[in-house]
């Protein structure tokens, strides 16, 4: 089968954990390239944003990423990709009629739009994954969110066009259902691991103190680093390392960074926190396995594969009850999941996991075992017969000239 994924900010090329790079790039690289281990032929389309990029670069075997050009061949915040979704669609629809792919899978909501126009015509269904709604970052953010006033809009209308939809996780279905998408339409495809790489056993990174606690992900606000830094004021001997955001060398002066800096210097931990900036993907297992504890206490997340990572490398997850980690993490066996802005509950159940390091020990195996759910061999499967679902949708109209009923596909 050949499967067109367009990707439009998250290039699977990127370097993760950068301002806009983070699990999207993972996910669309992790999930290109196990349909390849299947069999199969996948281009993956994304914007151009270096005039150093070749228009085609081939990852593998089957495997191959087209660069389309929209806009300045520059980097450019997702959140100002919106004017150039017009051009995305005219580069992105003459490549679709040349490689005449069977689906086209479009990763978040921007390529959702680039993809439904770019098909009109094609006689190609269009298979939608979010990644993030808007509905719920205006939610959660109110006046901080720096969305386009649009996205509502123009998700409502894709979650309607898209032959399917993926849910990254049982409550986002939910939230697609209030969004206007049919329940009919809607699978529940999460995302995956890597359980060679994320292994219990391997490279251990150094560490000096004798208990640490991690957090990995963008320094955005809603990860909630800060509620972790705000409870290591009640943890002593207790070192936190946040590892992603800027490079290294500038790290330091990134808002964020400051800002929770400041924060830790208000709580008198200052000398207990390291924020390291981009750890490459490759070091983040050697990483995981030199903490006690990962915490991943965001206000919401879409998914989270930061979890799944921790737990592949068997170590146990302090987590909020929100998103995908309602589904990947089993409270009381693989970590214990929080109530979200809550730091001083957090510290009391980090300090209790802390404190007993046969539980912890148990809790890591138990999350080495949950992960055999989520490896990327898995989660091709399931992202193959959604695939399936929406050539069968499409076939229907073909065949009667007449939309299928929505309810009844797949």
């Amino acid at each position: 089968m050949k499967i067109a994924m367009v990707s439009e900010h998250a290039s699977p090329l990127a370097v993760i954990g950068g301002v806009d790079a983070g699990g999207q790039n993972v996910h669309v690289a992790a999930l290109a390239s196990a349909m390849a281990d299947r069999g199969h032929e996948v281009v993956v389309y994304t914007r151009r944003d270096s005039p150093q990029l070749a228009q085609r670069v081939e990852l593998r075997a089957g495997l191959t990423v087209e660069h389309l050009d929209a806009g300045p061949p520059a980097p450019i915040p997702k959140d100002d990709l919106l004017a150039y979704v017009p051009d995305l669609a005219a580069d992105l629809r003459p490549r679709l009629a040349t490689f005449s792919p069977a689906v086209v899978h479009a990763h978040f909501w921007m390529s959702g739009l680039a993809s439904l126009e770019a098909v009109r015509g094609l006689d190609v269904p269009v298979v939608q994954t979010f990644h993030a709604l808007g509905t719920v970052k205006r939610r959660m953010q109110g006046s901080c969110d720096t969305s386009p006033a649009a996205r509502v809009e123009h998700e409502r209308s894709i979650a309607r066009e898209a032959h399917r939809v993926i849910a990254s996780c049982t409550e986002e279905v939910r939230e697609l259902v209030a969004l206007g998408a049919s329940f009919a339409r809607i699978d529940v495809v999460p995302s995956g691991v890597d359980c060679d790489r994320f292994a219990p056993v391997g490279p251990v990174a150094r560490r000096t103190s004798t208990r640490r606690l991690l957090a990995i992900g963008r320094l955005v606000p809603r990860k909630g680093v800060d509620d972790v830094i705000t409870a290591l004021q009640w943890l002593p001997d207790t070192e936190l390392i946040v590892a992603g955001g800027p490079s290294t060398a500038d790290v330091g002066a990134d808002p964020e960074a400051v800002r929770l800096m400041q924060l830790a210097e208000k709580c008198g931990v200052a000398h207990h926190v390291q924020l390291v900036g981009q750890v490459p993907h490759t070091e983040l297992p050697a990483l995981i396995r030199s903490a006690d504890l990962v915490t991943c206490l965001p206000w919401y997340e879409p998914f989270g594969i930061v979890p799944l990572e921790a737990m592949s490398c068997g170590v146990p997850v302090v987590g909020t009850a929100v998103g995908g980690l309602l589904d990947t993490v089993i409270d009381g066996v693989t970590g214990v999941l929080l109530p979200p802005r809550q730091p001083a509950v957090a510290a009391a159940a980090i300090q209790d996991l802390l404190a007993d390091e046969q539980r912890r020990r148990a809790m890591g195996a138990a999350g080495r075992d949950r992960v055999g759910h989520y490896t990327w061999a898995r989660v091709a499967r399931s992202a193959e017969r959604t695939y399936l679902r929406s050539m069968l949708a499409r076939a229907a109209v073909r065949t009667d000239g007449q939309p299928a009923p929505r309810e009844a596909v797949g």
